[in-house]
């Protein structure tokens, strides 16, 4: 069973220095037909203007994932790092027993295009934690790379595993889904099919009860896939 979540049925805030869609309940956005999936609770697309961000704020209990598209983020944050994100590489947090952050576009000129994911963890009051990892282009080309999980490159605190692909057009890429567990995908950029269904990029898809995950790219895209329990 596949259930797709359009990119323009989104929820959609734009402040001048951020535009930003939200695929699940965020702040002031409330869908109750689309509050989280499975451990997967927020999946937002930022877009942030040359020299804005967010400043200092806290957050606690949560495993929080940052996707650079273009661009790059400045972060800092109350554990002492400072670190610069830019496209290929991966930032997780747990913010645990709580944690400040803040997270700026560091240039004047060009803006930064980013998804932001929570991921809510196997138990509260873990202790804080952060990550940042690059993965070569050559790693994420014409498959689904293993970028995050609880025994990935990336720690996530929780059953649940980040599987990132890039497909030239014509390209496919399959993921075996175990016995019971599901899958979310998302349409970073370009179109791709999704076991022979068509989704446009911002659009994601909940899959459940199926064998497999099978994409074919109509475009050259990207696309994040994420197992869960």
């Amino acid at each position: 069973m596949l259930e797709i979540r359009p990119s323009e049925e989104r929820g959609h805030a734009s402040h001048g220095w951020l535009d930003t869609h939200f695929t699940f309940s965020f702040d002031q956005y409330y869908d109750p037909d689309h509050v989280q999936f499975r451990s997967l609770r927020v999946l937002n697309e930022d877009v942030v203007a040359p020299g804005q961000g967010f400043g200092m704020h806290p957050h606690r209990d949560m495993e929080i994932l940052t996707w650079i598209l273009e661009g790059s983020l400045e972060h800092r944050d109350s554990m002492g790092t400072g670190a610069v994100i830019r496209p290929g590489e991966l930032q997780h947090m747990t913010a645990g027993t709580g944690v400040m952050h803040s997270e700026f576009n560091p240039s004047s000129k060009e803006p930064v295009h980013l998804l932001q994911i929570w991921i809510t963890p196997e138990r509260k009051d873990l202790q804080p934690e952060y990550e940042q990892l690059s993965f070569p282009a050559s790693d994420l080309r014409g498959k689904f790379h293993f970028v995050a999980g609880p025994k990935g490159p990336v720690t996530i605190r929780q059953d649940a595993n980040l599987h990132i692909a890039r497909l030239d057009k014509g390209a496919q890429a399959e993921h075996s889904l175990e016995k019971g567990r599901h899958a979310w995908i998302q349409v970073a950029r370009g179109s791709v099919r999704v076991n022979g269904v068509e989704l446009k990029q911002g659009d994601g898809a909940a899959i459940s009860n199926e064998p497999e995950v099978r994409v074919e790219a109509k475009d050259p895209s990207e696309v994040l896939l994420f197992d869960l329990r």
